[in-house]
């Protein structure tokens, strides 16, 4: 029996424990480790979902920092990666960490990872964090039900609090946020697609949940997350990329390898970026993948009251995942106070609090923005007082969601909101009417 230590992020790494590990008499995973996100190590992947007879005490999760001696202590034969939106070189940072502690280093493949659906599949993706596949995924959604679909989304998972309660969850209304818990990130991605009608889906354990889904639906759609690989086998790949990172599509793992099974690349932001970006973007495609269809698209950005922004000073509030992991300098809320005309974007910083200030000194690239960090009560606590010590006239708040339904601000504010433009044609609207239910699967 060979001994796994699984290096997650409370995501990917639950799914490949569920579809490759639990239940296999042949691996005993010994622990997971954690990053990325905040206060996930130092809990236990539950016994009642990982194997009660193997695994009665569940298993325990560290902090990363700890690999070398976790290796050792645990007599660890084989280290898992299982997290995405890591540099090529980070990754083989952490390869050369377990392989110097004794240990070998595994990648597991989509074959071994990803669940076969009764229905059609359509998976959205990208190949870095923030390149705008929200937005993508919910024009596949409006699409897909114009052409007569009913639609359930199956969200990438952000299992932050009670494992076995979130093993299995569904959205329909914005009350299931309130009552689930959800944290300022979860409704970043789940509250838009409500708001748009559609049932989504998340939780822990994906085998469950899509045999829910297909229940609700006739189709699913995977709206990935982090830049990671769909965990459903997918009749269409649709894929994101971002050329205000031109070359990250080949820098990042597993955004390369979306890049390269992708069916359709979708270049996002060429209304912002340079067109010698663009060209280094679609060239980079044509490298990887010269069968897929390369589509353009812009992000426009709007204010329901533009004369707000212009001449004010303006503290912008932005996603904030995308500028932290997803290494963004900047997101909409900065293009929309440029667009509108602010007189000048407040530097945040010297009024963080708490682990928000914590946020800057690990990231420093982050300037004259807040990033929307919320992963916990207490953290939405040090958001709301940050923002409300800010000396500005105007709060542009650029999350996908109504901050405010979560925090108070005490000044005025002004929603930035964001969507997709096909600019080539035929685009995606062509493609998903051309979308046919493959062999073998219901309709």
């Amino acid at each position: 029996m060979k001994r796994i230590l699984i290096v997650g992020a409370a995501g990917r790494d639950f799914h490949n424990f569920n579809v490759v590990f639990r239940g296999n008499p042949e691996y005993q995973v010994v622990a997971f480790t954690a990053t990325q996100i905040p206060d996930i190590a130092n809990r236990r992947y539950p016994p009642e979902l990982a194997d009660d007879a193997q695994y009665p005490d569940g298993i325990p999760i560290f902090e990363e920092r700890d690999l070398e001696k976790l290796i050792v202590t645990e007599r660890v034969d084989a280290v898992v990666f299982s997290y995405s939106d890591i540099s090529h070189q980070n990754l083989m940072h952490l390869a050369s960490r377990a392989v110097a502690a004794g240990a070998d280093f595994w990648l597991l493949g989509t074959e071994h990872t990803q669940l076969k659906s009764s229905v059609p599949v359509v998976s959205v993706c990208a190949v870095r964090t923030g390149c705008g596949k929200s937005p993508v995924s919910r024009l596949v959604t409006f699409e897909l039900r114009k052409q007569g679909w009913n639609p359930v989304v199956v969200r990438h998972p952000m299992p932050y609090g009670d494992l076995v309660a979130q093993a299995v969850q569904r959205f329909a209304t914005m009350e299931d946020l309130d009552f689930q818990q959800c944290t300022i990130e979860e409704r970043e991605e789940y509250e838009p697609h409500i708001r748009d009608g559609t049932v989504v889906y998340a939780g822990v354990d994906y085998e469950r949940i899509l045999r829910r889904a297909e229940k609700e639906g006739d189709i699913i759609l995977w709206d990935g997350g982090n830049n990671d690989t769909p965990f459903y086998e997918s009749d269409l790949e649709i894929v994101v990329a971002d050329p205000h990172r031109p070359g990250h599509e080949l820098a990042y793992f597993p955004g390369e390898v979306n890049l390269r099974r992708a069916d359709v690349v979708v270049i996002n932001k060429v209304d912002t970026a340079t067109r010698q970006d663009i060209e280094t973007v679609r060239h980079n495609i044509h490298i990887c993948n010269p069968k897929a269809r390369i589509i353009e698209t812009a992000c426009r950005v709007s204010v329901s009251a533009p004369e707000l922004v212009k001449g004010r000073r303006v503290l912008v509030v932005e996603d904030g995942p995308t500028l932290t992991h997803g290494e963004m300098p900047y997101g909409a809320g900065v293009v929309a106070a440029r667009q509108f005309g602010a007189e000048e974007l407040v530097y945040p910083r010297p009024f963080a609090v708490g682990s928000i200030r914590g946020t800057y000194e690990k990231y420093p690239h982050l300037t004259n923005l807040l990033p929307a960090m919320g992963y916990s009560v207490m953290q939405r606590h040090e958001l709301e007082e940050t923002i409300n010590r800010v000396p500005c006239d105007l709060v542009l708040i650029a999350t996908p969601i109504d901050l405010e339904r979560v925090i108070r601000i005490d000044k005025p504010s002004l929603r930035v909101t964001y969507r997709v433009e096909e600019l080539t044609h035929p685009g995606l609207v062509e493609i998903l009417a051309q979308f046919q239910v493959p062999v073998g699967v219901e309709q």
